[in-house]
C-alpha cells in the first residue's frame, strides 16, 4: 500500500498544483487513500519532495530533478537480485521479478535513458519494454542482462 501510495503522491505534484500537506492527504482522500498529516509528511521526506513556484506564484511542492546516479553495475545487482525471467518478442522486452520490484526496476531502467528504448511500463512482479525496434530490444537485453545471467524464458 505504501508504494502504492508514493506513487500516487508523485503522480499528483506532477499534474494538480498542492501548495499544502493538507491539500495532499485530501487529495490523496479522494483517490482512496486513508492517511494522516503525519503520514504524509513522512512520504514528502521519504520522496524528498521540493517547493517550487507554481503558475499562480504560489509555493507548491515537486519532484527534485536529479541527475542520474544509477549505474548500470548497480541496475544489473538490483536486477540480479530480483530476477525470474525474461522473454522478447520483436520490439518488446517483458522481464519477470520478485513481487514488488518492478517499479523500482523500471525506474532505474527509465534512468539510464538507454538509445532505442521507447517507454517502460511496470507493474509488481512485471516490467514491459517497448523498443525502437527489434535491433534495439536486443541490445537492450543484452546490456540488462548478459548472456550469462539470463534464467530460461518462461
Amino acid at each position: 500500500m505504501k508504494e502504492q501510495r508514493l506513487l500516487r503522491i508523485r503522480e499528483l505534484v506532477s499534474q494538480q498544483e498542492i501548495e499544502t500537506q493538507e491539500e495532499l492527504v485530501r487529495a490523496l482522500e479522494e483517490s482512496g487513500f486513508a492517511v494522516t498529516q503525519a503520514t504524509i509528511s513522512r512520504d514528502i521526506k521519504e520522496l524528498q519532495l521540493i517547493k517550487v513556484v507554481g503558475t499562480n506564484g504560489r509555493y507548491k511542492y515537486a519532484i527534485p530533478v536529479m541527475a542520474s546516479s544509477v549505474t548500470l553495475d548497480a541496475l544489473r545487482r538490483r536486477l540480479a537480485d530480483v530476477f525470474i525471467s525474461q522473454a522478447r518478442a520483436q520490439n518488446l522486452v517483458v522481464i519477470k521479478v520478485l513481487p514488488g520490484n518492478a517499479n523500482a526496476i523500471g525506474s532505474m531502467i527509465d534512468t539510464m535513458n538507454h538509445s532505442g528504448l521507447l517507454g517502460t511500463i511496470a507493474g509488481d512482479d512485471t516490467i514491459l519494454l517497448v523498443c525502437q525496434d527489434e535491433d534495439a530490444a536486443i541490445r537492450l537485453l543484452d546490456t540488462l542482462l548478459p548472456q550469462a545471467d539470463r534464467r530460461p524464458t518462461e
